[in-house]
Formats: structure tokens, sequence, C-alpha cells
């Protein structure tokens, strides 16, 4: 088995996984909760039932229809494609950003928002619900930051 096979199999496999285990974790939480209900799971966090009509953590909630983030993440996936074609070593960590992305265009266009589950709270103060998605979407971009100031430092 080629190098170059076994690179792009966990890019596939990073991007499906991630893609699926969104998919799949959304639709537990919309089969099971209705929207707004929460069930306490240890003392800091909870799993809850909100739609996000924002970005990741959120952000923008409200500011824009859900069409402009989708133009906008389909815009952003056809970077990142193009971007792995020229950064071979980055493309595992991009095929979870994409598979990130993804997750929650499908949530715009099948929900008009989306699906937001994970709840962290200290005390009174929550951490705003998110998702699979757009953990995959974070970590991704930490370690292709993280690598890229590696690399840039080793130069």
């Amino acid at each position: 088995m080629s190098k170059s096979f076994r690179k792009h199999r966990l890019v596939a496999f990073l991007f499906l996984f991630t893609l699926l285990s969104d998919q799949f974790s959304k639709l537990l939480v919309i089969k099971n909760l209705v929207l707004g209900e929460s069930i306490n799971i240890l003392p800091f966090f909870n799993i809850v039932r909100v739609q996000n009509k924002g970005v990741t953590f959120g952000l923008l909630s409200g500011t824009l229809q859900p069409i402009v983030f989708i133009i906008l993440s389909l815009i952003v996936v056809a970077f990142l494609i193009d971007y792995a074609r020229k950064n071979k070593n980055y493309r595992p960590f991009i095929g979870m950003i994409i598979g990130g992305a993804l997750g929650n265009v499908i949530d715009r266009i099948v929900h008009g928002s989306v699906v937001d589950f994970l709840d962290f709270h200290l005390g009174s103060y929550h951490w705003p619900a998110f998702n699979i998605a757009d953990s995959a979407i974070v970590m991704g971009v930490f370690v292709l930051f993280f690598i890229s100031c590696s690399e840039g430092k080793n130069e």
C-alpha cells in the first residue's frame, strides 16, 4: 500500500468520521429532546437541544440569513480542498474541518439552523452550546495553526 494511499485513507476516514458522528449525534438529540430541553450529565456538563442561527458557539446569531452561511461555508470548503492539494501534510486536519463544516451546512439546509447540544458550565456561567462539527473545526484549525507555527520556527 503506497504512502499516498494511506494518507488519503486517513483524510477520508477523518472526514467521514467527523461528518457521520456529527449527524448521528444531532439525530439522537432531535429524536430525544424538545427544543430547550436539558439533561444534566455531570455537575459541569449538560446535553441541551438548541438551534443556532449563527456560526460556531453562536457567533453572529441572527445577523445573517442561513443561505449566507451556507454559501460562505461552501466557499471555505472549496478553499480548503485547494489548500489540501498544495499542502499534503495538513490533509488529515483539513478533512476534519471539512467534515465539520459540511455537517453544519447539512443542518442549515435541513433545519434552517445548526443543532447544538454540548453545554459546559461553571455555576451559572454557560459556555455557548456547540456540537461535534464545531469541535472538529476548532481542533482542526488549532492543529493547523500549531503545525504552521512549528514549521515556521524550524525553517
